[in-house]
């Protein structure tokens, strides 16, 4: 088992294209994080908040957000929510953070806002193994906040005909990120999301990411699945709703095989 030895791994999970899957990859890959043991941390930085919907956090108890995380990070205040999954818990979202890019324009150390309340305490006084960033579906000051923030950043990418257009805006801004703030940001991987074997695009458009990102994508790739769809509704991941899905099958797969890759990685930089 992969184990932490300097703090938690931070992730962001990000792309600034809409309807990728960013959102479900957050909650099932944290459930299936925890399933395997590992204390998990979700920050829900997405006004539209998704993910806190979707682990079963009522707006009307949103008591502590990550805007207050951001802008009132005081410690008597910190709240996190649990969830239905044992060793996950959640900071989550509301429409305040919508108006996040205007409030910290004009602000000192704007781009360091996350990573100060993350890497500090009280946050790391709770021990996650992991924290995962649900970013919003843009490049915005809430998303590179969350990549000066993270150790690496996942992005999730949808088996469609327009896949890997703007994936090189991404990349710019990782690269751009990396130049100016934080310089050991990596692209922890690519995951292809809603690949669909009965359409010959989807497996074309998969070959094609292949072949442009080799090593960068994840042998483990996400179905279009129905389950998938639901399980927000009912606001559990879908591991809970249906945990033989395939959808649900697949994201304990892409948990196993990051923590694979984790544990590679740190092999390599010990020899």
């Amino acid at each position: 088992m992969f184990e932490t030895t300097t703090g938690p791994r931070i992730i962001a999970i990000a792309n600034q294209k809409g309807g990728v899957g960013k959102t479900t990859t957050a909650i099932n890959l944290g459930t299936a994080l925890a399933a395997l043991g590992h204390k998990v941390l979700l920050i829900d930085v997405d006004p539209q908040g998704n993910a806190s919907t979707g682990l079963g956090v009522a707006a009307s108890t949103r008591d502590f957000t990550s805007y207050d995380l951001l802008f009132s990070p005081d410690r008597d205040r910190l709240r996190l929510f649990e969830t239905a999954v044992p060793n996950l818990s959640i900071i989550p979202a509301t429409a305040d953070l919508s108006s996040a890019d205007v409030d910290m324009v004009d602000q000192d150390r704007r781009l360091y806002k996350m990573r100060d309340v993350i890497r500090k305490n009280p946050i790391s006084d709770f021990d996650h193994d992991f924290i995962l960033i649900d970013c919003p579906p843009s490049l915005n000051l809430l998303t590179i906040n969350a990549l000066v923030a993270a150790d690496c950043v996942l992005v999730p990418l949808q088996c469609e005909f327009f896949a890997l257009e703007g994936l090189s805006q991404l990349m710019l801004t990782v690269k751009s990120v990396r130049s100016s703030s934080n310089p050991d940001l990596k692209i922890e991987g690519i995951v292809l999301t809603m690949y669909d074997r009965r359409n010959n695009l989807s497996s074309q458009v998969a070959s094609d990411v292949r072949a442009n990102l080799g090593g960068l994508v994840y042998d483990t790739v996400i179905p279009r699945n129905v389950r998938l769809s639901e399980a927000p509704s009912h606001a559990v991941p879908a591991l809970i709703y249906d945990h033989s899905s395939s959808g649900s099958i697949a994201y304990q797969k892409l948990a196993g095989e990051m923590l694979a890759r984790l544990h590679n990685s740190r092999e390599l930089a010990v020899s």
